[in-house]
């Protein structure tokens, strides 16, 4: 590795193994996707110089090849809202992105739309905590600073959130045709 891959790691290396931690769930899962990480980004080293925010495209690449990763694990699956509820990603980013025929697509942006209607329906705080972590991608570190609470509050504003949305979807008489038996 070059000075500037060495730096970047020493500087990043613990935020993105944390990352891969907070995705997979499993320390094992979490050290091969990081060791991916890491391959892409040596990979990558000359798009670095023109990178303004670093640690936003190390999040990318993470998110990418997890998403890329957990693709290849669902291909099987026909309706998204039969995965796991433990896992702690946006419900939209766990579509496949193999070829979609015509009424998949028209499903995905209806559930898209559904989605962002009820998350806008959500009161303030958790509507503004979902949007930091899941849209913009801040840790729950950064969220607690810019909401000035500890980080306790944002977990529980979270989880509140994610409940929250569950409940509406299920009330929501057109979403119940996206729900599983």
């Amino acid at each position: 590795m070059n000075g500037q891959i060495e730096q970047v790691y020493e500087e990043y290396h613990r935020y993105i193994y944390h990352l891969c931690l907070k995705l997979t769930r499993n320390q094992t899962e979490a050290e091969d996707l990081m060791q991916e990480v890491w391959v892409k980004v040596v990979r990558y080293e000359d798009y670095m110089k023109n990178v303004d925010h670093l640690k936003a495209w190390l999040t990318t690449i993470c998110m990418n090849t997890f998403r890329d990763r957990y693709r290849k694990t669902i291909r099987r699956s026909k309706h998204i809202l039969n995965q796991p509820d433990q896992l702690d990603v946006p419900v939209l980013d766990l579509i496949p992105c193999d070829s979609l025929n015509a009424e998949d697509i028209l499903e995905k942006d209806d559930l898209s739309q559904m989605v962002q209607l009820k998350i806008g329906q959500l009161d303030g705080i958790y509507k503004t905590t979902v949007l930091y972590f899941y849209v913009h991608q801040y840790s729950l570190v950064e969220i607690a600073t810019l909401m000035k609470v500890s980080i306790g509050t944002v977990k529980s504003r979270l989880f509140r959130a994610k409940q929250r949305l569950k409940e509406m979807m299920i009330a929501d008489t057109a979403a119940v045709e996206y729900l599983p038996a």
